[in-house]
């Protein structure tokens, strides 16, 4: 370790906290222009830390604080466009529904999970599954849409619901 470097001990939020903060919110506000939501996510990089199992020792805490605060604003975007395009749909309805704030918050976390666990599997399995699931193909039309074998077709979507199964039991 350099002489001039000083590494922060395990878990010594309250340090990091007082050392960094301001900083954190100032570098998230410069990324999204909003105060508010600049304090939250600061935040929420210091209590994504404190649920961590183990926090290594930190050579250059600001670029850790900072790689967690752009994993907190890739979360934060996902979510807005999910969202939005939930919102999307709803306003295509000939009836509109009337959903209650938790049923919403339910529905956008379901959403959230969902689109983890199709980012979570490779290109082609996602691809089986949609087609499968959203455009209700066969498991020979699938194949023959892709080039493959109906066995290769079954194989990628036992694999897509494993993760379902798995998600479920989260």
């Amino acid at each position: 370790m350099d002489a001039g470097v000083k590494a922060s001990t395990p878990l010594d939020v309250e340090h990091l906290y007082g050392e960094h903060h301001s900083w954190l919110k100032g570098w998230i506000r410069s990324r999204i222009g909003n105060s508010a939501d600049a304090a939250d996510l600061a935040q929420d990089t210091f209590i994504r830390m404190l649920t961590l199992r183990s926090t290594p020792l930190l050579r250059e805490p600001r670029h850790y604080l900072a790689t967690i605060a752009r994993g907190l604003l890739i979360d934060k975007a996902r979510r807005q466009t999910l969202e939005r395009a939930y919102l999307d749909v709803l306003a295509t309805r000939s009836e509109p529904l009337q959903i209650s704030p938790e049923t919403h918050h339910l529905i956008i976390e379901s959403l959230m999970a969902i689109d983890a666990l199709l980012d979570g599997l490779g290109a082609r399995t996602r691809k089986i599954f949609l087609l499968v699931q959203l455009e209700g193909l066969s498991y020979v039309q699938v194949g023959k849409q892709l080039g493959l074998s109906v066995t290769t077709v079954k194989n990628h979507l036992a694999k897509a619901l494993m993760q379902c199964i798995l998600l479920m039991g989260d």
